[in-house]
Formats: structure tokens, C-alpha cells, sequence
């Protein structure tokens, strides 16, 4: 114990010496590594000659030789992408992170709930992991985003008009994204912070989505059928009744840029006691009108 020393060749290491790390040189030690493997301390200490290729059993070394070829220097920033990319991926416990990163649960927990903390990650009513609304808003808070800027008051107007809450959602990729929301103030609501990923095979506002995609491969694996996107094609409007969560029902129309392409689907959802399974008669006017008017100036 006492002060820091210096690092010392293994050779010289007794057996009252107290090891903290071991730094090793694998071309000088002789081992050859595959894609993943550990080593022993006894192979350190002399075996090197019959070396063997054992699995990683440390979920530490996998992690460092699985994302060597992707890391950047900074050993907690790669470890913080590696959680959000896996929660992206739909890792949403902390088993699931652990297998999916290859991280210690202990170190996993620590890096989700830190970005947590910072908006980065968030977690629903069942305790499952998903991406936070940070993300949203550090994506979509640029000025030069006219539908953005304009979603706030209009969506607030939806709200105040229907008495639900309303949203605003984006396609990426196989998903929509919440990126602005109005929230009912009190009573029962339905709750999609801003930065929510959703998936796009489900609920009113994916209808919207995909209704003029009719060939998009996501309509075979929907819950609607292509016959539903025709009639929200017809209507200009979609609802859905308990199809994403159950107990909840939506109503979603499009938000098109000056070429007529959908770029966005403005919604208001909540509880099926409220909206009935016709949300549509109650509320389409409503949300067809605040898509128009969030239609206007959008350029792209």
C-alpha cells in the first residue's frame, strides 16, 4: 500500500504484492485474439505457451474488442452511445441493455440513468426504457424548422378545442417520432413526451404516415389493413380505437408540404372513455383544421 508506484514487469510480482492492474502488451505476451476472447491471469504468469481461446467471460474486455474499430478516446461517452443505440434498437430493460452492450448491469444502470437525468432516455409507466425527449429537441430545434416553430400555438389550440392532448409526429425511418405536444392540464390523458418513438404500424397517426405509401413494406406488418389506408385516403383523415395502447383512441390527419407530400401527422388522443370508438366524429374537423393550418408555409 502507501503512495502510487510506478508500473512493474510482471516478473518481478511477489506473492504479497498487491495488484491493482495489469497492463498488457498482447504482441510482447505472445497471444493470439480472435473476434473475442479472455485471458487468464495464470496464462499472464508463465502459460503463455499453452494459451487457450476461451469465450470473453467479462462483459468489460467483450465490450472493448467487440467496439474497438468504433470507439472515440473517450471510453464513457462510447459507452453512453453504445446504451442509447441500444435502446434505439428496442433494448428496453436492463437485461436487455446488457446483452445488447455487452456492459456490467452495475455500469449499464449507471449510464441510463445519467442520461435520464439529462432527458437522454426516459422511462414509460411499465419501467421500459425508450428514447428520451431531449433527443427530439436537439434534432428538431433548429430555426429554420417552420413547421416546428408554428406547432406549438396550433397544437396548443387543438388541445384547448377537443380537450385532449394533441401531437405532432415525424417518420424516421420504421418509426414516427413525437416532436412537439400539447398536454391535457389535468384528468385523464394520454401522455407521448416530446421525443417518444413510436412504432409506425400502429395508431391513428402511423395510418396517416403510410395512407399515400400504400407500397411501403410496413403496411404488410401493420395492425390496419390496406383497406383502411384507402378510406383515410378518401377521408383525409384516420382514427384507431385501442390499435396502439390499449384503452386509448386517437384521431390523426396529415401535414403536407406545398408539393403535397405528407412530412408530418397532427394528432389528439385519449382515454376511450372520452373520445368513444368514433373518435373520428367527434374531433376529425378539429384536427384536420390545425393540420391545414400547420400545412401552410411548410416548404419541404
Amino acid at each position: 500500500h502507501g503512495a502510487a508506484r510506478e508500473p512493474e514487469p510482471i516478473e518481478r510480482l511477489g506473492a504479497r504484492h498487491f495488484v491493482d492492474k495489469v497492463q498488457v502488451d498482447v504482441e510482447q505476451v505472445g497471444l493470439a485474439f480472435g473476434p473475442s476472447y479472455d485471458v487468464g491471469i495464470p496464462d499472464l504468469l508463465g502459460e503463455c505457451a499453452s494459451h487457450r481461446r476461451v469465450p470473453l467471460l467479462s462483459r468489460h474486455m467483450r465490450w472493448q474488442y467487440q467496439y474497438v474499430e468504433h470507439t472515440s478516446g473517450v471510453g464513457v461517452l462510447d459507452k453512453a452511445v453504445l446504451v442509447l443505440d441500444a435502446v434505439e434498437g428496442g433494448a428496453d430493460s436492463l437485461v436487455a441493455l446488457t446483452e445488447r452492450t455487452g456492459l456490467s448491469r452495475a455500469t449499464a444502470h449507471r449510464l441510463a440513468v445519467a442520461l435520464e437525468v439529462h432527458r437522454l432516455l426516459a422511462r414509460d409507466r411499465e419501467g421500459r426504457w425508450r428514447l428520451g425527449p431531449r433527443l427530439g429537441e436537439l434534432a428538431g430545434g433548429r430555426p429554420a424548422d417552420v413547421l416546428l416553430e408554428r406547432a406549438g400555438p396550433v397544437l396548443a389550440r387543438l388541445r384547448d378545442t377537443t380537450g385532449e392532448s394533441a401531437q405532432l409526429y415525424r417518420r424516421q425511418g420504421p418509426r414516427r417520432v413525437c416532436v412537439a405536444t400539447a398536454e391535457r392540464r389535468s384528468g385523464l390523458r394520454d401522455t407521448v413526451p416530446v421525443g417518444s418513438v413510436l412504432t409506425l404500424t400502429a395508431g391513428s397517426a402511423a395510418q396517416v404516415l403510410l395512407a399515400w405509401s400504400p407500397q411501403d413494406p410496413l403496411v404488410a406488418e401493420a395492425a390496419f389493413t390496406g383497406r383502411v389506408l384507402t378510406e383515410v385516403r378518401r377521408h383525409g383523415w384516420a382514427h384507431s380505437v385501442s390499435e396502439r395502447e390499449q384503452g386509448v383512441a386517437s384521431v390523426s390527419a396529415p401535414v403536407r408540404a406545398r408539393d403535397g407530400r405528407v412530412v408530418a401527422a397532427v394528432s389528439v388522443s385519449g382515454p376511450l372513455e372520452r373520445l368513444t370508438r368514433s373518435p373520428g366524429r367527434l374531433h376529425a374537423d378539429a384536427v384536420m383544421a390545425a393540420a391545414a393550418e400547420l400545412s401552410r408555409g411548410v416548404t419541404s
